[in-house]
């Protein structure tokens, strides 16, 4: 029976991107899903929330912003028109990966890599379900709820993301643990407590002084709890994040960790003592927008490097899997 053909594999026939064109493309979308993280934070910090009325047209007679509208419409339509771009960048990354065909040992090209592409529509359908997202948090007055809602979605966009890059990076045989596996373990504890630290910097933002419209509007929500007890919840939060990633990186030199993950580990400590540094910072000078806009971009990083830790204690190869050894036992030598 004849495979159905279809305009990506005839695409694929005609078109066969590099390995380097393909992590291009992945951290393109990479690149954009951070972006969009900021320039969603800048309608907020610009009070351009509501810039845009209504969803999915800007008012209920345009799909643009109208001269009344003035700044905050333009600001609110030009992040809806950045998810285009967004989009594009996903695209491009599901086709350079669906396209790509590896030389095999025998000298042919091996199929495409399924496991990519099959991220890459991941990243897609994260997109349209924000967009979604975004358009419910403008018809529901940016309820802090669906806007923190809004932002942890863009975080599992990101998330997804530095996935299919990694991933473009590495073989598709099976992923082999390259230390103990309770030093993983440990790992994804260090990355749900800094995704804990993400989610409850949503809700501090969701109590605090930034609800996306100008502060003398006051139909806009905010969530009842106290905003100085949210912010100490964070501020523990970060303290113990920090506290973990100090001792990760004493336990991977313990058990000498590959190098690559040491040094993720010690980046995340730099990222998440900047953070501190620029949260504190923020809270006692009354959280102007700038500082506010860089946290933001840093929680993104933060997120990105404690992602990038466990990825670094597995090897994934083409071949057959190997036997797990832990790192300094010496390979058996031949008779």
């Amino acid at each position: 029976m004849d495979t159905v053909r279809t305009p990506l594999s005839l695409l694929a026939e005609r078109w066969q991107p590099s390995a380097a064109t393909v992590r291009r493309a992945a951290f393109a979308a990479l690149v954009m899903s951070v972006v969009i993280v900021v320039t969603g934070g800048a309608v907020r910090l610009t009070a351009s929330g509501l810039g845009c009325t209504t969803w999915p047209r800007c008012t209920g007679e345009s799909l643009t912003p109208t001269p009344e509208m003035g700044f905050h419409g333009v600001v609110e339509f030009t992040n809806r028109m950045l998810t285009y771009v967004l989009s594009a960048a996903v695209g491009w990354a599901i086709l350079a990966a669906r396209c790509h065909r590896r030389p095999s040992a025998e000298g042919s090209a091996t199929p495409w890599r399924r496991s990519l592409t099959k991220l890459g529509w991941a990243q897609f359908w994260l997109v349209m379900s924000n967009a979604v997202i975004g358009g419910i948090t403008v018809l529901t007055g940016l309820n802090p709820y669906t806007v923190a809602v809004h932002l942890i979605s863009a975080m599992a966009l990101v998330w997804v993301a530095l996935l299919m890059w990694e991933r473009a990076k590495e073989g598709d045989g099976p992923a082999q643990p390259s230390v103990a596996r309770p030093i993983v373990r440990l790992s994804y504890v260090l990355v749900t407590v800094v995704g804990l630290l993400v989610a409850a910097g949503s809700l501090v933002t969701g109590a605090g002084h930034h609800p996306g419209t100008p502060r003398d509007n006051k139909i806009v929500p905010r969530i009842p709890v106290d905003y100085d007890r949210l912010a100490q919840a964070h501020a523990d939060l970060a303290f113990l994040s920090v506290g973990l990633a100090v001792a990760v990186i004493f336990v991977f030199a313990a058990v000498k960790a590959p190098p690559a993950a040491r040094a993720r580990a010690k980046e995340l400590l730099a990222v998440l003592l900047l953070q501190g540094v620029l949260g504190f910072v923020q809270y006692f000078t009354d959280v102007p927008e700038l500082l506010v806009g860089l946290h933001m971009l840093g929680a993104a990083l933060t997120w990105i490097a404690v992602l990038r830790v466990p990825l670094a204690l597995r090897v994934r190869t083409d071949g057959a899997p190997a036997a797990f050894r832990p790192a300094g036992e010496r390979q058996p030598t031949a008779a």
